[in-house]
């Protein structure tokens, strides 16, 4: 986007008077939420998350969007503000530091302890000032006047957020439900019906669950379930959850308390979380109810309630490895109970159950949420929520935000049941752009740069696809080292190449396929290197040989990794 006009459905789209919404991240994705508003020199951020990656992207840690867009226009960005502190949020933020230097962000209170303290194991909290905000916080640029509500959500202090802009008013609900005795504060329906009757131009709302219908079950409803459990059970106790679900976690630690039970924490991201909830109160039972790890096995069984990471079966998380008996601490004992407080997020039910019959081999019991028995409630509306929170705000247009493509059609054609006109509802994808013009919405011809970076460690420069495909590759089909040695003084090759196999095939079993494989490769050197060649050429020339032979004999086709060994007096000959 520059400063000269675009057309868009026919009508001017002029950068210095209108207003452009577009997603880096958050749109036909569940995660790395990041959502932007553009005003002529100003551009306000709503949010900056990760996503966690697929089993598919090997080695990766995050997948973060692609800053670009921001670095190219760092000098607009006015404010980051984040809803809440979960990772999808505000994961993303050391790596978007690394990128853009963001002077002010803004966040409400559990978010900005969770940020601080993720800067500070970073280092990187030094030229950033961390602004703390609730529902009565006002922030005012040039071009934009921000205001915020109350929502309730598995995290404490989350916010909506709505956005005056010159072209009209936006709201963007961030992640949200509706619980009617919520753990914690109750959502502002107040303030979101005057927002609704004061007029709305655009709302963006979280579109996670609108597959599931009805309304969400509340969370003191999952909370007197472990309570009921807790008092019933005479062993010891292991209670997994999402480290993120920081009511769920105060819920389980109060019944532990009124049980009389002592509480150990394990689990990184968890303890965290849980020194940060003891700070704030938010988590609130004395500090005698925790005992250390290394007092686990001196505690009577029906005393203690163990509470980990790993209710996704996640191969490194505190549970795996209890149940696996590679955990420090902690080995099942016959008879312990173990609660899954938490659902399978889609792709993680084969890991769950292979935990699950490894604690039952080992002697546990293991409650799952059920029916009959609620032991886990999401943090996001259902399909009856959403059409509350669409009545409440009453928006004359609508973009379904925070979820995958079918979602976000569903959400839609929710909006489309509550009467907002087909033609006001927009579907989008990351880098497509909405333009507000006079309290009017357009889809914008003009896309903003987006992409999915991959992060291997703390490198924000990104794994290129080549390096997936790599990964891959060699997680499928194995690799093939080719050791070749020459002399290049005389374009000589010394003897037959050394072929070294591993994750392709058994080389005893396949000892006529490899040393068949090393005649070829020797025959095609030994012609190639009848004139002046390069290390390169030699490379290609043993790759060209080699993968169509492996590829007809086994239908595989592994990382083929060449290996040129120069004579000793060569090198030093290239090297006087």
């Amino acid at each position: 986007m520059n400063k000269n006009s675009h057309v868009y459905n026919g009508k001017n789209y002029d950068p210095q008077k209108d207003t452009l919404v577009y997603a880096l991240g958050g749109l036909g994705e569940v995660g790395k939420n990041m959502y932007c508003i553009e005003h002529d020199d100003e551009i306000i951020i709503i949010d900056a998350g990760i996503k966690f990656p697929d089993d598919d992207l090997l080695g990766v840690e995050y997948v973060i969007p692609d800053y670009t867009y921001l670095l190219k226009n760092k000098e607009k960005i006015k404010a980051l503000i984040i809803t809440h502190g979960h990772e999808d949020h505000i994961g993303g933020i050391p790596f978007l530091l690394l990128s853009c230097p963001i002077k002010k962000i803004y966040a409400p209170r559990f978010a900005k302890a969770l940020i601080e303290k993720k800067l500070q194991e970073r280092k990187r909290l030094s030229n950033t000032q961390i602004i703390q905000i609730d529902e009565e916080s006002r922030i005012e640029t040039n071009h934009f006047r921000i205001g915020f509500f109350n929502t309730v959500h598995s995290i404490p202090d989350t916010l909506g957020v709505l956005i005056n802009t010159p072209n009209g008013r936006i709201v963007e609900t961030g992640d949200f439900k509706f619980d009617l005795t919520p753990v914690g504060e109750n959502a502002d329906y107040q303030k979101m019906a005057y927002i609704g009757a004061s007029g709305v131009t655009l709302l963006m709302s979280d579109s996670t669950n609108s597959e599931v219908p009805g309304f969400s079950i509340s969370e003191k409803v999952v909370a007197q379930s472990i309570m009921d459990i807790m008092r019933k059970t005479p062993a010891r106790l292991i209670v997994s959850t999402f480290a993120s679900n920081v009511h769920r976690l105060a819920q389980i630690i109060k019944a532990a308390k009124e049980c009389g039970r002592k509480v150990v924490v394990f689990g990184r991201s968890m303890e965290n979380v849980v020194e940060i909830g003891l700070n704030m109160k938010t988590i609130d039972v004395p500090e005698d109810t925790f005992i250390s790890p290394d007092q686990v096995n001196h505690i009577e069984a029906e005393k203690l309630c163990i509470v980990c990471t790993g209710s996704q079966g996640e191969q490194l998380a505190a549970l795996s490895r209890i149940a696996n008996g590679t955990h420090k601490q902690v080995k099942i004992i016959p008879g312990d109970t173990v609660i899954l407080s938490s659902n399978p997020i889609p792709g993680n039910a084969l890991n769950i159950s292979g935990i699950v019959n490894q604690l039952v081999r080992n002697g546990a019991r293991v409650i799952q949420n059920q029916t009959f028995q609620s032991l886990h409630t999401t943090g996001h509306a259902s399909k009856e929520e959403q059409k509350l929170m669409l009545q409440l705000i009453k928006p004359k247009y609508f973009m379904p935000m925070h979820g995958e493509y079918k979602m976000l059609k569903l959400h839609a054609d929710t909006g489309e049941e509550v009467g907002i006109p087909k033609e006001n509802i927009f579907i989008c994808a990351n880098g497509d752009a909405l333009v507000l013009h006079n309290e009017e919405v357009y889809r914008s011809n003009t896309r903003v740069q987006t992409d999915a970076i991959y992060v291997d460690g703390n490198d924000i420069s990104g794994l290129s696809t080549s390096v997936i495909k790599d990964r891959k590759i060699l997680a499928d089909n194995g690799m093939v080292a080719v050791i070749v040695c020459i002399d290049s003084r005389y374009n000589k090759i010394l003897c037959k190449p050394g072929i070294v196999s591993r994750g392709f095939v058994y080389i005893k079993q396949n000892q006529e396929l490899m040393k068949e494989a090393e005649g070829l490769v020797y025959d095609a050197l030994k012609h190639a290197m009848t004139q002046k060649v390069t290390f390169n050429d030699l490379k290609n020339c043993i790759k060209n040989t080699l993968e169509p032979y492996l590829y007809e004999k086994t239908n595989r086709n592994p990382i083929v990794i060449p290996v040129i060994l120069n004579n000793k007096d060569a090198m030093k000959k290239a090297n006087a």
